[in-house]
This record gives structure tokens, sequence and C-alpha cells, in this order.
């Protein structure tokens, strides 16, 4: 038997057994929960059900500006983007996007519009590639966990190969690069996965996702925390009850494991040598608002390395980090040019990520999340 003690952020226990139910369900193979959602319809913790809405999921190869180039897609065929996530990782990018339509305010169910949809977004995501698998999109009308899902698409798209990885890594202090090992319990008869990184939120979650994505069952665990570091062990096997046998299939598993601790930089880069900036946006939504802002930060030469997008009532809280996109810090010439031009309509603040393992205390509205999980949970409890 599996016995953990969770807390929450600040340290506070969770023992809610309706908790523990969500994350059994939420963490299975396919990992939609609609029926979590009815038996707990008080708790919708980073669950995309902001009303009627279509759901779109797109995976490509990243570049500076795509996510305008999207937006304005959506814009230009009058869907309203209700709500967003996107990640990149590996010169690859995940996102989930929530779209209605613009003057009905109901989901898109007519097949000849989601056609079109499909096949610009195809377009954008291809770019000047010809080869199919370059970008996807698929659509759906149901509920899924937004951070389970884009561990899904990634892992399925296999951004823990190629040559953007070495190029990443180089970004990292070395005393706080992810450190994965794996040993056989004989007498046991498990695999054992030992991972020792910088300590995070989510960190457990994201390890579960892939070794579950990867068919493996995690018997036992051991998670501990010694300052900025988390240790952390887990005895698998896969699902046909062999262990990791093969020095390829350990060096895949830790690939697998690198990538999706990896995947949440922009989330975590407090420990990151490129600092991103953190731009936190509130604003009365409106249809093309979304295209707006990603415009202007791709005039002003700065690319989006992971966004969260919402709507709750009548406004739009938007969450973007970026980056240089030539890899250059931010200059505050730029930032005063941001200010400008969105912050004449818009609740508008700049946050640096800071490099240092503390984050420093910010003025004004900058301690507030805007991501999904924190917005429904503060908004629909």
């Amino acid at each position: 038997m599996d016995v953990f003690h969770v807390t929450d952020q600040q340290g506070k226990k969770l023992a809610d057994s309706k908790t523990i139910d969500y994350i059994e369900k939420a963490l299975g193979p396919k990992g939609h929960i609609t029926d979590v959602l009815k038996a707990w319809p008080g708790k919708r913790v980073g669950v995309h059900s902001v009303g009627d809405h279509t759901a779109i999921e797109l995976i490509g190869r990243d570049r500076p500006g795509l996510l305008s180039e999207i937006s304005a897609v959506l814009a230009n065929l009058h869907f309203n983007v209700v709500a967003a996530e996107v990640w990149t990782h590996n010169r690859r990018i995940a996102c989930v996007v929530y779209v209605n339509d613009n003057s009905t305010c109901q989901p898109v169910d007519d097949p000849n519009r989601l056609s079109t949809m499909e096949e610009q977004l195809k377009n954008i995501l291809r770019g000047c590639e010809d080869d199919e698998k370059v970008g996807r999109t698929s659509f759906s009308m149901g509920f899924t966990h937004v951070d389970r899902r884009l561990h899904q698409m990634l892992f399925a798209d296999r951004d823990y190969e190629g040559g953007g990885l070495a190029n990443e890594v180089d970004h990292y202090p070395p005393c706080f690069q992810p450190k994965i090992t794996i040993e056989r319990c004989e007498e046991k008869g498990y695999s054992v996965v030992s991972v020792r990184c910088k300590d995070r939120a989510k960190l457990m979650f994201d390890i579960v996702c892939t070794l579950t994505d990867m068919q493996y069952v995690v018997f036992h665990a051991t998670i501990s925390s010694d300052g900025p570091y988390a240790s952390q062990e887990y005895f698998i096997r896969h699902m046909d009850g062999c262990t990791l046998d093969t020095e390829g299939e350990k060096e895949r598993v830790i690939k697998c494991i690198d990538a999706a601790i990896r995947r949440r930089v922009s989330e975590v880069s407090n420990y990151h040598e490129i600092q991103d900036l953190r731009l936190e946006l509130c604003a009365k939504d409106r249809v093309g608002l979304l295209s707006e802002v990603t415009r202007i930060l791709r005039e002003n030469g700065l690319s989006v390395t992971r966004a969260g997008v919402t709507t709750i009532g009548e406004q739009a809280m938007n969450v973007f980090y970026v980056r240089d996109s030539s890899g250059n810090p931010v200059d505050i010439k730029t930032i005063e040019a941001l200010r400008k031009e969105i912050g004449h309509t818009t609740m508008f603040n700049v946050k640096k990520v800071p490099t240092s393992s503390k984050a420093p205390e910010t003025k004004g509205w900058g301690k507030t999340s805007f991501f999904f999980g924190n917005l429904l949970e503060r908004f629909l409890a």
C-alpha cells in the first residue's frame, strides 16, 4: 500500500478522501475526468470547464510569433478564446485552446467551420515545412486535465529526443540539473528510479504522469526535500511485470523523466540562467484580445515560452512568460514599449523571474498566479 503525506504549497496537510479520488482518476492512462466533475462539481482545479466551449489541441515546431499567428487565425474566423494553456519544450510547442462561437457563445460543432479552422491552423504549424507530421490539430468537446494532457501530447510527440535538448541543458546551473539513475532491486523484483533536482510544486505529478504514459506501475515511492533540492525514488515495473533490464530501456526512461521535469521551464525558471519576463494582464474580454496582445509581443521581438489564458465572467486574465527571441535579456526599452501599447487598456504587470531560489517581494498584484488551477480554484470554490 502506498502512503502519501500531501500538503499544499503553504505546507497545509490535505487529507480529503475526495482529493485522493480525484488524483487517482486524473492520473489514469487517459487522464480524462468527466466523471470526476460530476462527482465533485465544486472543485475543478486544473480542469478546462469554463462554460461551453470547443477544445482545440495543437502541437508542432515552435518558432517566434507562432502563438500570435494561431490567435490571429482564430480571431479572423470569429472564434472567441475562452481559455488556453501553452507549453514549449525542446523546440516543440503544445497548446490546448478553448473557444466558442463569437455570436452565440456556444461550442462550435459545424464540421465545415471546424475543417476550415483545422486546415488554416495546420498551415500555420507547418510553416515552410512540407512534412505532414510537423504540426497536428485535433478537436474535443469534453473535459481534460490541462497539465495531464500537455504531458501526453509532448510525450507522444517525442519531445525528449532531438537536438534542441542539448542546447537547453546548458542554461541550467550544474547544481540544479536533474540527476536521474535507475538501479535494480533484486530481492523485490523492482527497478528503482532515483531523481534529484530542484524542488518545486507539481514535480511528483510530472514524473508520475510520464511513468504512467510509459506504461510503468509505481508500487512504492519515497519523496523527500532538503532545502532547495528534492529527492524522489520510485519502485516500478512495467505493466507486463517486467523490470528495466536493458540499457536502452533505462536511457529512454531517463530521457523522458528529464523532459517531464523541464517542460515547466518557464514556471520554474527561478533556477534558469536565462531570465524570462512574466507578463500579467487583466482586461475586459473581447474577441481578438489574445491576437492583439500576442501580436504586440511579437512586434517587440519577444518569444512566448509559456502562457496561461482564461476568462472569468467578463474579465480576461492572462499570463505570458516571454524572452527576447534572439536569446538576449529583455531590455528596459522593450518593457516600456509594452507598457505604452498594452497598458492603456489593460491592467499590466511585469515581473522578472528571479534566478535565485527565493523570489523577491513584488508590488501590486504581482504575487497573484493566473494559471488555470489557481484561477478556477479561487473563483469556482
